[in-house]
């Protein structure tokens, strides 16, 4: 069985809304290697080929699980996502869509590698035209994270990038979804798991709240922006820190600015088990 984690959520004030676009993701990102067809699986370490500083802790491999997140240190299964706020409970995280993915027979893809983007050299993975749990595929989800090389910046300086391209699920049947809506929905945002500390963690309003992130939502990720590119979030980590922009605002470069996270709520949710299931 899997363990029971309780989390609380962290609400901050960003992303702004635009009109629809065509989608943001980049192609390529596929030429290290992909996860087989699994559930609640992640990789080996991978190498990215740059120096990542995550607040304060310089890190040279990252790790691709198949629910929508990233990790540091270690991978990481977890698949119910009760929050990224203040209480979280595991490793440093980044997450484009953290959520029950489930790509067993074939529904859709987990894959990572190296190329470029912005102009930088850049690592990122694909999480494309992915089911939910448990093998189901009416709903298909499509979406990437880009960690983009800022070492001309500083030492170990990067940036983050969310990328949206159709979001028609937001909960798997063991987070109390039904038809992969409703229940414990998915969380966007960071966590470096430093015990809550902070300025260390941040979630994308909309997290948890069934109904709104999908396309047709309450606040659609494929509509949802912090630089002008409906689809697209981009988070600057300057020195170990986090600079998250104000609401429909551009981050500004200078190395000074600390992070700007706001608006700490705190909502208390916890992890349903789920019974074994046979792959």
């Amino acid at each position: 069985m899997r363990r029971v984690v309780s989390l609380l959520t962290l609400t901050a004030a960003l992303a702004a809304s635009a009109p629809a676009a065509a989608s943001t993701i980049a192609p390529g990102f596929d030429n290290q290697d992909s996860l087989p067809a699994c559930d609640d699986c992640f990789s080996a370490a991978v190498m990215p080929g740059f120096a990542l500083n995550f607040f304060g802790t310089t890190y040279s491999d990252i790790y691709a699980s198949n629910n929508g997140y990233v990790t540091f240190s270690g991978g990481q299964g977890v698949y119910t996502p009760v929050g990224l706020g203040a209480g979280y409970v595991g490793l440093p995280i980044i997450a484009p869509f953290f959520a029950d993915v489930d790509t067993r027979s074939g529904l859709g893809s987990t894959t990572w590698g190296t190329g470029s983007f912005a102009g930088r050299p850049a690592w990122g993975t694909n999480w494309l035209d992915t089911g939910y749990f448990s093998v189901e595929g009416d709903k298909r989800n499509s979406f990437q994270l880009i960690l983009t090389d800022r070492s001309d910046v500083g030492a170990g300086d990067f940036d983050i990038y969310f990328n949206y391209g159709q979001i028609q699920w937001e909960t798997g049947g063991a987070s109390g979804g039904i038809g992969g809506l409703g229940g414990s929905s998915a969380s966007v945002g960071f966590n470096a798991a430093q015990g809550g500390a902070a300025g260390t963690f941040y979630e994308l309003p909309g997290s948890l709240v069934p109904g709104s992130f999908i396309d047709s939502g309450t606040a659609p990720l494929v509509r949802t922006t912090n630089i002008g590119v409906p689809g697209r979030l981009l988070f600057q980590v300057r020195n170990g820190s986090i600079i998250v922009p104000p609401p429909g605002g551009v981050v500004p470069e200078p190395a000074t600015w600390a992070m700007l996270i706001t608006g700490f709520g705190l909502v208390g949710h916890a992890l349903r088990r789920r019974r074994l299931q046979a792959a």
